[in-house]
């Protein structure tokens, strides 16, 4: 069964750069689409970017568009979330997830893992 692991994030100042990483055990995830989510305090989860299996699709929310690159190494089975130019309301808790196909809709996914914390603050 496919178990995904969140990582990669930390403290960092308006303007600086994370990479997330999203690493796959139990399957490959050479099948699967790969979607990244955040989750501020005492907001719902939001589907932020997602990347087909083939690596040649992605998709981006207009609020992260130009900031945030995802991409894919399936010899490495983990899915990267390049974040540039973060801003203070970029902090939130950050998912990632996989499905057949892109979904960047939370509820259409069963189970997440525990997610990488991403604060930006001077």
């Amino acid at each position: 069964q496919l178990q995904l692991v969140e990582s990669g994030g930390g403290l960092v100042q308006p303007g600086g750069s994370l990479r997330l990483s999203c690493t796959a055990s139990g399957d490959t995830l050479d099948y699967y689409a790969v979607a990244w989510f955040r989750q501020a305090p005492g907001k719902e989860r939001e589907g932020i970017s997602c990347i087909n299996s083939s690596g040649d699709w992605t998709k981006y929310v207009d609020s992260v568009k130009g900031r945030f690159t995802i991409s894919r190494d399936d010899a490495k089975n983990t899915v990267y979330l390049q974040m540039d130019n973060l801003k203070p309301e970029d902090t939130a808790i950050y998912y990632c997830n996989a499905e057949a196909f892109c979904s960047t809709v939370a509820s259409n996914y069963d189970s997440w893992g525990p997610g990488t914390q991403v604060t930006v603050s001077s």
